[in-house]
């Protein structure tokens, strides 16, 4: 392991729980991870030693239903990095299959490479919801999985993304990153209905698609409201495990609702994107840390703080 970043999920695992995974030993954490093939197996024929590849953190059975139809992501029998009881990435050396070893492009940085997993929920995303050219995109909440996924919409071609959060800063880095319009929203319930129309105002047309990517019962609320008749919403953020939403007016306009879970078949896609310059994760990338006990602590001190940090990376 070269480049190993700090998702929200393992400073939940940190603290124990994250909704249906629970933390009940000690667990190697990371998944978001790149780094150098030191070793292989006699009958991997793509790789060699020295070759930098990123890593796709989940290793499906190949043998379900849900495999067999090509959405590993959903197999039942998925060990994935750094979900209980499953060690992680933030380690030394790791051992995993070649075929979800990706080589990575001389001009790719390993922690690029390492960003290829946030970004890969941006781009499943994007696929989920049919973003292209002639969509244009909503997307509530402007973390670390609401940037890529504006990344990743401006590189399907969606012509105007608009992008809300509660945090002026994170909303004037969405705009350095290519975001149409930003608009600053509250977490008060009521103002719903307000702050709707200053989202139509700020996309200038319909919101064809939203992408919700904070979870919340008032971000999903306002995606449902705020997306046009015939549109389509993605919650891909899980910030409340269960919501009260407005479902049966949205269902009379017509507006789709889907989920997102991880992703399948998005590292290929991704290293391209970076390769022929379409997505700069770079500027993501706010803090760094080396390998040690008190850096590690550090780094994560700093992740779950907020803040300035965006992505917060290890090089190990």
């Amino acid at each position: 392991m070269k480049a190993v970043g700090i998702c929200g999920s393992d400073v939940h695992y940190l603290k124990v729980t994250f909704f249906d995974f629970v933390v009940e030993e000690p667990m190697v954490i990371g998944h978001e991870c790149a780094g150098i093939v030191e070793e292989m197996g006699s009958e991997v024929t793509h790789l060699v030693p020295g070759d930098r590849v990123a890593l796709e953190p989940g290793i499906s059975c190949w043998r379900c239903s849900y495999c067999k139809q090509g959405s590993y992501n959903l197999c039942p029998e998925m060990k994935f990095f750094a979900t209980p009881p499953v060690h992680g990435s933030l380690a030394n050396q790791v051992v995993h299959p070649a075929d979800l070893c990706f080589k990575l492009p001389e001009d790719i940085t390993l922690e690029e490479g390492a960003m290829c997993e946030p970004l890969s929920v941006g781009v499943h995303a994007c696929r989920r919801a049919n973003v292209g050219p002639e969509t244009n995109v909503l997307i509530m909440g402007a973390g670390p999985i609401g940037l890529v996924a504006l990344l990743a919409a401006r590189a399907f071609g969606a012509p105007r993304v608009v992008i809300v959060d509660v945090d002026e800063f994170r909303l004037s880095v969405a705009k350095d990153l290519g975001a149409s319009e930003t608009v600053k929203v509250s977490t008060n319930e009521e103002e719903v209905a307000g702050e709707v129309e200053l989202i139509k105002k700020a996309m200038g047309e319909s919101v064809d698609i939203t992408l919700d990517c904070a979870g919340f019962n008032k971000t999903m609320t306002t995606a449902l409201n705020a997306t046009r008749p015939g549109g389509k919403v993605c919650l891909v953020g899980m910030g409340h495990n269960e919501m009260t939403v407005p479902l049966t007016p949205a269902a009379a306009r017509e507006v789709d609702v889907v989920g997102v879970f991880r992703y399948k078949n998005t590292w290929p896609l991704c290293i391209e994107f970076l390769r022929s310059g379409k997505i700069d994760v770079k500027p993501l990338i706010t803090h760094r840390f080396g390998f040690s006990q008190k850096e590690v602590e550090d780094a994560f001190e700093t992740s779950a703080r907020g803040g300035s940090a965006i992505k917060v990376m290890f090089n190990l």
